[in-house]
């Protein structure tokens, strides 16, 4: 059911997109693996104008393997970040990993759209400023806490460091090991030249 469903929404965006159409074409014959260890591993084959998705453990030309957060936001993320890091392990053929990734970018779903399909137009794009609202405040939320926790623990605990007082600091100390390194050096200049005579 969920394999068939991911398949429905790749396959509808297709039309839209003539970049993944082409890309489509040329992975025609390809496979990945998209693996959540404990989870789930999904096969995604391209057959030239759709694309296959199914649950299995048959062999692909590449695989992507990662914690289900990780792979999520693979999707969400910068499109020139690198594939592999930040807990997903790319094996096999690097380069059609990369090609599949920016298929998948292509085809994803507008949330909205998809929402249209079921209960309208202005319903969904009600729903859709609401949990872009609940988003953004959310985050602004959690940037709020997370500052006024760090000055709570800076100013009126002194468990931290501030960054005005911490910056300088750390100045310092590259000064001071840098002035450390050249006296160093001197000594030796001096040993050697002492060793000489």
């Amino acid at each position: 059911m969920l394999t068939t469903t991911i398949e429905m929404v790749l396959n509808r965006g297709l039309p839209r997109s003539p970049r993944a159409q082409q890309l489509c074409a040329e992975l025609a014959g390809r496979r990945i693996a998209i693996e959540a260890p404990a989870f789930a591993r999904l096969l995604v084959e391209s057959t030239g104008n759709s694309l296959r998705v199914t649950r299995g453990t048959l062999a692909a030309d590449a695989e992507v393997v990662g914690g289900p957060l990780s792979l999520l936001a693979l999707g969400s993320g910068r499109s020139d970040a690198p594939l592999s890091g930040s807990g997903i392990e790319v094996r096999g053929d690097a380069e059609l990993a990369e090609k599949f990734r920016e298929l998948a970018r292509l085809l994803a779903p507008d949330p909205e759209e998809e929402l249209s399909i079921l209960v309208g137009d202005v319903a969904a794009h009600r729903v859709g400023r609401f949990a872009r609202g609940a988003l953004d405040w959310t985050r602004n939320a959690a940037e709020t806490l997370l500052r006024d926790v760090g000055e709570y623990f800076s100013h009126e605990r002194g468990d931290l460091v501030s960054r005005e007082e911490g910056e300088p600091f750390l100045r310092g100390v590259d000064a001071l090991r840098e002035d450390v390194d050249r006296l160093a050096a001197r000594l030796e200049l001096l040993q050697q030249r002492l060793a000489a005579k």
